[in-house]
């Protein structure tokens, strides 16, 4: 079913009908639930400028960090998305009733260092570091979240040091290409203190071999008495709300600019991207860190840039209807949904 919403705003008592606005509650479990698959297109608001280039996490000096498109952001400085401007079509505005501001779901972004990259044959993971897709990623999951269901969500997000003492109250957090994350002690030291006070660390859009045994490799030093369990299309985080489609490989998402439009869901030798990610991007794998009793201490997405297609809800048509619709928010929901419930 398809549905077409109002541009992004404030959500209003219509998102309710249009969405059928769930029961799903941050601080219960609640029984079955049915979403209309169809979200709707967002309509695109004007585009800022976009800065000319991006590089190295450090080219900008010091704290100092060039994005994609959103100017230079101050690591030592910036707490929230709301403060970074919108690199793609606008983020929308919304609101919760005075007196319940805490009482939200609120998206966390984790704020880490990266390395050169030393593999010669694949050049652009010296360029990326955590802010990519941020802040339009950030902000327009929250909002089709709180537009969704009946979770209220935190209209401005937070990104977050992990040396922060105020990383434990957020109990989501997000990684975007960790490929070359360099860790210093006191981030390790408080990444696993976060795990293992019950928080839950989730990566995307990080690509090919080289890209996960550098993530892996810190992880390891984290958390080096668990090992990577390989997740299924059985597990609840592909069922729970959203009844996604396997096999697996169907969640393969690919970064916008190098979508191939030709590609074929059901042929395995038609790729979804237009370019060479490296070595071993081909395959798209969900694996996951699990605690004593099953829990997930880290959910890791590799080879697919699920968060492009909440970032780029407002720029093409075809790829919100592809991939955003489809695959993208649903797992976004999913994931919240079985994490904020278990």
């Amino acid at each position: 079913m398809s549905i077409t919403s109002s541009p992004l705003g404030a959500p209003n008592s219509s998102d309710c009908t249009m969405f059928g606005c769930l029961g799903l509650g941050v601080r219960r479990v609640l029984g079955a639930a049915l979403l209309f698959w169809g979200i709707g297109f967002a309509h695109a608001q004007p585009r800022p400028p976009r800065w000319s280039g991006f590089g190295n996490e450090n080219d900008a000096g010091g704290s100092l960090v060039r994005t994609e498109g959103s100017g230079i952001i101050d690591e030592d400085l910036v707490k929230t998305a709301r403060e970074v401007v919108s690199h793609s079509t606008g983020t929308p505005d919304w609101s919760n009733p005075a007196g319940f501001e805490k009482d939200v779901f609120t998206f966390a972004r984790a704020i880490f260092k990266v390395g050169p990259n030393t593999d010669p044959g694949y050049g652009f993971g010296k360029r990326l570091g955590w802010w990519v897709d941020f802040p339009d990623a950030d902000l327009n999951l929250s909002y089709r979240l709180q537009q969704m269901t009946s979770i209220r969500t935190d209209p401005n997000g937070r990104t977050m040091k992990l040396t922060d003492p105020d990383l434990r109250n957020y109990p989501f957090l997000i990684m975007e290409h960790p490929g070359y994350i360099i860790l210093k002690e006191a981030e390790v030291a408080g990444l696993r203190g976060y795990l293992l006070a019950g928080g839950t660390l989730v990566i995307i859009d990080f690509w090919n071999n080289t890209e996960w045994n550098g993530f892996a490799g810190a992880m390891k030093k984290v958390l080096p008495e668990r090992d990577w369990t390989e997740l299924t299309m059985e597990h609840p985080i592909f069922n729970c709300v959203f009844q996604l489609p396997g096999p697996m490989q169907r969640l393969q998402v690919p970064t916008m600019q190098f979508w191939n439009r030709q590609h074929d869901f059901d042929n395995p030798n038609s790729p979804p991207l237009q370019i060479d990610r490296g070595k071993g991007w081909e395959k798209m794998s969900v694996r996951a860190i699990l605690d004593e009793k099953g829990h997930m201490m880290v959910v890791a997405f590799h080879n697919s840039d699920i968060t492009d297609g909440w970032e780029r809800e407002g720029e093409n048509a075809d790829y919100f209807k592809v991939f955003s619709e489809r695959i993208c928010y649903p797992l976004g929901v999913n994931l919240i949904f079985y994490l904020m419930t278990h």
